[in-house]
């Protein structure tokens, strides 16, 4: 099985200014009164780059935490965080 690598900080901020870019696009075209279908567009790139923005940064969390709970050899802590940073991700 491949092992799939994590992406990196570097990559995660590039992603957070590409995003920070359509929102600033969202609220230009909301403030010239623009169509409307347009916004949607944005809208949607706003979400979609938020929900590759949250499992980036869950999947990096995630691999940090594994490590720590396999180095202290107790699997629940991992267990553990991982249902908290779901709850905290999907609630």
């Amino acid at each position: 099985m491949k092992t799939q690598q994590l992406p990196t900080r570097e990559e995660i901020a590039h992603r957070l200014a590409r995003l920070a870019g359509h929102a600033q696009s969202l609220k230009r075209l909301w403030e010239e009164e623009r169509d409307y279908q347009q916004m949607l567009i944005q809208i949607a790139a706003v979400r979609s780059g938020l929900d590759q923005v949250a499992r980036a940064i869950l999947e990096q969390y995630l691999h940090e935490r594994i490590q720590e709970a396999v180095a202290q050899g107790d699997a629940s802590l991992a267990t553990q965080d991982l249902h908290e940073a779901l709850d905290r991700l999907l609630l």
